[in-house]
């Protein structure tokens, strides 16, 4: 069970014997206030008494004694059945006792529970009619305060209305909280430094508890005010690897902090009072964060997902995460999709997609029969209109599938019942199919069903869950032919989540629960409305003036489920898995030996090129100046290299393309073409002619051969800023608003007939483009312009695919991703981002304290030129900067890297070109 698993399960099944009281006896929003040694005086007869020793515990809706005989039930005597509360012998002797008690305290009443007699996980049993109980403290001297708070307490739990009782409770606890504070002797140091200390509640599930927030310089604390279970939880902030605002109970006032980076349950879960005191902590401690620890934002986890850094089960539980689900929150418990449809087969054939259920669908919309009803419902139904009564994710759900190991919690949640034994967990075949066919049952799973842990599918701890009509026992959970045992169940089922159909579908589902198909019209269309209480802003409790409403939309909220916060507004990109690679050029992505041409054993150049990108990229912050030399009297603006590696072609803004000899590193050729700047330069395959650019509006082109200018194209209207070529084809992009596409001359074509260039499309933009790419393939072209827009083409038909304004300023350069999944681009406003070709979403987002002006990748790294000249190593699966290393003297403005990844070339405002080497 996720909220236990930090402990080993030998100590889990140890928990109901060596601990009894928990706050979970209590009910649901109750508090507990505080303990006294007691006894429990009991008359029988005669005037003989019998004293059991034990705890008697105040709480705000309660009265509570433990015994310390483990055979001996936990006694709970609600406070709204109390028909008198009395120091014992106040007013006259009871008729059950000689003589009166000192420090007795009396308690008459019409109702009490008896819980985990012998120490056993049971329904409680219940005794009515009037009784009366004598409980001794040992303090004496105490008896005259607790009698006062039992009658103020009382007095709240009698009130007709349960807005007032809710609000007369809150005044007795902040007025507690207000005579206390956090106990600084607590500091596991002199020398801590406080920060701030304010009042909260820890949340676990179905309860909280009330105390104190403490924050230092190194450490966060929380004193409950009970000193249960614990007189104080301390987590150092070093340890601290994530932190999330939450929002529990439709307000703004959760922090969850996790000292794990892919563990499902947190270290702790705090509920603040006022917003902004959670704001303050959150700020605090996420400030010291930002030194040793890198941000994720959903994009940036579907970056990683994307590429196969993460599994399709990390990944769901990161969004569920950022979505504000909790373990430690029933109502917003981590939510999971049922994958597989198939639970009669002998086997589970992974490779057959009639195996697996519609990821594009909710589980409600799968049977089409039910689904008609439904719809005919919801077009009668006046407005707000919604499709499902009940949601796919509720506290009761949750415990449906944790009974077994979770039955405490199930007894807080129904009152201290378990439910009837044939609407039990039994079997999954029959769960799945209740979600199929029933009329009010549209649940998906939870994390567990794709975990190692079976304990939540066997009764281990031989549980009384009652006999179904059958007349058989509730026992272990009925597994699927295909399930040999419950451990084989788990790891099947993780199986059939990280397939490749899975990975090909999930962000459908994802759509559904997280993403655009959530809210709104997409919603409707996708049938996927729920009642308008589960959604965030649903409903405005502040603006609520009369508390009982206020109380019961509160407990309707809770009770009925949520539906996560909304992480997407526009489709998920769907999973890059080997059958979608381009096979254009190879993917930094491991492919599986199926899908790769050649035989076992066997290893093809491209392999070998492919290998020798992988484990350069894997090392280049290793990356060393090998030699500068200065070339040119302005900024270098383009670099372009024989095939040999043996000539360096450069250009620059004083207006002269260069020819540089590597091996006797002297200047062979300089060549001016106007008094204009060059703006880039490129090399025409075959090494024989050498394309620039100009600010004069012209594209020039010189024979390395001849040593002369062989063609000038005339094609724009303002500075060509930036060219590409690929397959005989020439794109040009302009301050005039436009990048062109031309049809190019094969080198082998006659000289007469070179000067002759057709222009194919004319690409339309508002302002002037700065830089241009193109994708392996040459299908796709991303243009950026000085207005921070990010373009991608499709060159088949010269139309927009996606229009991103993810810059504020101008951008810098763009480049796509070897697989042609992804492009990144840089900008002025110093950031990197990473957007998804297939849907145009931002999926990452970096920012850097200084532009970029240049950069290559491999998909998952980043090398960039800075604005200082430094050149930079980014991580963008880690959303962060590895590494700086300082190259030029002023901005870094082109670079060039080749093909085995293990040379690099740049050029700089200081007028040089600086090689690299990448020494490992």
């Amino acid at each position: 069970m996720a909220f236990i698993r930090k402990k080993p399960r030998e100590q889990q099944l140890q928990l109901y014997s060596r601990e009894r009281f928990s706050l979970l006896l209590l009910n649901l929003e109750e508090y507990y206030f505080e303990q006294h040694t007691a006894n429990h005086i009991q008359h029988e007869g005669n005037r003989n008494e019998r004293k059991i020793r034990g705890s008697l515990k105040i709480c705000s809706k309660s009265v509570i004694f433990e015994p310390d005989a483990i055979s001996q039930p936990i006694i709970k005597i609600p406070l709204r059945d109390c028909i008198k509360i009395g120091k014992h012998g106040e007013n006259r002797a009871s008729r059950h006792f000689a003589k009166a008690v000192p420090g007795g305290i009396s308690l008459i009443f019409s109702q009490v529970y008896f819980i985990k007699e012998h120490n056993i996980v049971a329904p409680y049993k219940t005794e009515r009619g009037t009784m009366e109980y004598v409980f001794e403290l040992d303090v004496s001297g105490k008896a005259d305060d607790v009698v006062e708070t039992l009658l103020q307490l009382h007095r709240a739990s009698c009130l007709d209305k349960l807005g007032d009782q809710t609000a007369m409770i809150t005044a007795i606890l902040q007025s507690r909280l207000a005579r206390t504070s956090f106990d600084k002797n607590r500091f596991q140091s002199v020398s801590e430094t406080l920060h701030m200390e304010c009042k909260a509640e820890m949340v676990t599930p179905l309860v909280t508890n009330p105390g104190h927030v403490c924050v230092t310089d190194t450490t966060l604390y929380f004193q409950p005010l009970n000193r249960y279970p614990t007189p104080v939880v301390q987590i150092t902030l070093q340890d601290v690897r994530r932190i999330y605002k939450r929002r529990h109970g439709l307000m703004p006032l959760g922090l969850e902090v996790f000292c794990t980076e892919d563990d499902l349950c947190s270290d702790i879960y705090l509920k603040f009072y006022e917003p902004q005191d959670r704001d303050d902590l959150y700020f605090y401690i996420a400030t010291y964060l930002e030194h040793h620890v890198a941000e994720h934002s959903a994009e940036s986890y579907t970056l990683q997902w994307q590429r196969g850094h993460l599994s399709n089960y990390q990944y769901l539980l990161h969004l569920n995460s950022l979505a504000d689900r909790s373990c430690n929150d029933l109502s917003q418990y981590p939510v999971f999709p049922w994958v597989v449809s198939d639970y009669s087969s002998p086997e589970l054939d992974l490779s057959n997609p009639g195996t697996f259920r519609d990821l594009s669908k909710p589980v409600g919309a799968l049977n089409k029969e039910r689904l008609e009803r439904l719809l005919a419902r919801y077009q009668e139904m006046p407005e707000p209109k919604f499709m499902y009564g009940s949601h796919y994710s509720s506290p009761g759900y949750v415990l449906f599938y944790l009974v077994r190991i979770a039955p405490e919690y199930m007894l807080c949640l129904q009152n201290g019942r378990f439910d009837n034994a044939d609407r039990m967990f039994n079997s999954i075949a029959e769960t799945w199919k209740n979600c199929l066919d029933g009329a009010t049952d549209f649940k998906e799973l939870i994390p567990e069903f794709y975990g190692d842990d079976i304990s939540f599918l066997v009764n281990s701890l031989k549980l009384d869950l009652g006999k179904r009509q059958g007349g058989q026992m509730v026992d272990d959970v009925e597994l699927p032919p295909w399930a040999q045992s419950p451990e084989d169940f788990l790891r099947k089922s993780r199986e059939a989540l990280e397939s490749s159909y899975v990975s090909e579908h999930l962000h459908e589902w994802i759509d559904l629960v997280f993403g655009y198909k959530q809210k709104g019209a997409d919603a409707v269309g996708a049938h996927n409305v729920f009642h308008p209480l589960t959604y965030e802003g649903g409903v405005d409790l502040n603006s609520m003036e009369d508390p009982d409403e206020k109380v019961a939309v509160l407990t309707q909220i809770l009770e009925f489920g949520q539906t996560p916060k909304q992480l997407f507004a526009t489709p998920h990109p769907r999973r890059i898995t080997p059958r979608f690679k381009s096979g254009s050029q190879p993917s930094s992505c491991n492919a599986s030996t199926a899908d790769s041409p050649v035989s076992p054993g066997e290893e093809s150049f491209e392999d070998l090129t492919e290998e020798s990108r992988t484990l350069a990229w894997s090392n280049i912050t290793k990356l060393q100046l090998y030699e500068q030399h200065r070339i040119h009297k302005e900024a270098v603006t383009g670099i372009a290299v024989s095939c040999n590696g043996s000539s360096i072609f450069t250009t620059s803004q004083d207006s002269t393309l260069k020819m540089f000899s590597k091996e006797s590193k002297m200047l062979q050729r300089s060549i001016s073409f106007s008094n204009m700047a060059l703006s880039s330069c490129l090399l025409l395959p075959g090494d024989a002619t050498v394309i620039s650019s100009s600010w004069d509006n012209n594209i020039y082109f010189y024979s390395v051969a001849f040593g002369r200018r062989q063609d000038t194209l005339m094609g724009h209207d303002d500075a060509v800023s930036k060219i590409c070529w690929l397959d005989s084809r020439l794109y040009s992009a302009s301050w005039d608003s436009t990048v062109k596409v031309w049809s190019g001359v094969p080198p082998e074509m006659s000289a007469a007939r070179r000067h002759q260039f057709d222009l194919l499309a004319e690409l339309e933009h508002d302002v002037g483009v700065d830089t241009i790419s193109l994708n392996a393939a040459g299908t796709l072209l991303v243009s950026g312009t000085r207005e921070g827009t990010v373009t991608i083409w499709d060159l088949a038909t010269a139309t927009i695919l996606h229009q991103i304004p993810c810059h504020s300023g101008t951008v810098c350069d763009t480049a796509f991703s070897p697989d042609s999944r992804h492009v990144l681009s840089t900008g002025e406003d110093g950031c990197l981002n990473v957007i998804d070709v297939q849907t145009g979403m931002l999926i990452s987002s970096m920012t850097s304290d200084e532009p970029q002006r240049c950069f290559i990748w491999d998909g998952n790294s980043v090398l960039s030129g800075s604005q200082s000249g430094e050149l930079l190593v980014w991580d963008l699966l880690g959303g962060r900067s590895t590494e700086r290393i300082r190259g030029h003297a002023g901005a870094v403005t082109c670079m060039w890297m080749n093909e085995q990844c293990s040379s690099v070339i740049t050029g700089g405002e200081d007028r040089q070109i600086t090689f690299w080497n990448l020494q490992y």
